[in-house]
């Protein structure tokens, strides 16, 4: 009867044990999962996409980001090398898509998510939740900061195929920027020439202008190399 009884308290404490540190840790895993995913979903959902309108995006960003999250989480108690963990972060931070190069804004936000899943997965006990979502919500503010609030004219670009080469010479650079002004309907103030075709008669011009919208601020995305032979201020 002793041993038995031995053995169930035995049973008892173990399993006392094991519901103690599922309940401690798994529910700290959940409680910083769930605010890291909460944080997530504003910043992408509602500052990036509500201004960029790329649902390619979205996709990308929650999954590296919450794979960030967990793969950092489950490494916190594992010893790494300074070398070794650097190099795992700097694999995720220039990840470069062979079929076409991040625009610099797309990047910008690639390494916020990056950033906050680190952030949130390796906080130590030595930082408070209070702390742990004070870090999240000045990440926020900031970046709804400069998205909202910041009205600065933008500098984008376009390419162009121009069909009259004829004022691509820099003695009529003028007639050639106000051409393109009626052409695209654009406050251009600067333009390259590039590839001159003489055969087809056409030139392959950058124009650069400021704009303020938007939904119109990215740079051109498939600049081909091009040498610079005019350029006019």
């Amino acid at each position: 009867m002793s041993k038995n009884y031995v053995m169930l308290a035995e049973i008892n404490s173990q399993l006392t044990g094991l519901s103690s540190w599922i309940g401690n840790d798994l529910g700290l895993f959940a409680l910083r999962l769930f605010l890291h995913l909460i944080v997530i979903f504003i910043i992408v959902r509602f500052l990036y996409y509500s201004k960029t309108k790329r649902r390619d995006y979205l996709f990308t960003y929650f999954l590296i980001s919450t794979v960030i999250f967990l793969l950092s989480y489950m490494l916190e108690s594992v010893k790494l090398e300074i070398g070794m963990a650097l190099g795992l972060f700097a694999v995720f931070g220039i990840i470069r898509y062979r079929t076409m190069q991040i625009p610099i804004k797309e990047m910008t936000y690639l390494f916020i998510v990056i950033g906050v899943a680190v952030i949130n997965a390796l906080a130590n006990n030595g930082v408070s939740m209070a702390e742990l979502l004070a870090s999240n919500i000045v990440i926020i503010l900031i970046t709804w900061s400069l998205e909202q609030l910041w009205r600065i004219p933008h500098v984008s670009s376009k390419v162009v195929q121009y069909d009259r080469i004829e004022l691509i010479v820099p003695s009529r650079s003028q007639e050639l920027k106000d051409d393109l002004r009626n052409r695209l309907g654009l406050d251009i103030f600067r333009f390259e020439v590039g590839k001159v075709d003489f055969l087809k008669d056409t030139a392959k011009l950058v124009v650069y202008y400021k704009t303020t919208d938007p939904n119109n601020t990215n740079m051109a995305d498939d600049i081909e190399n091009y040498t610079v032979i005019q350029q006019d201020n």
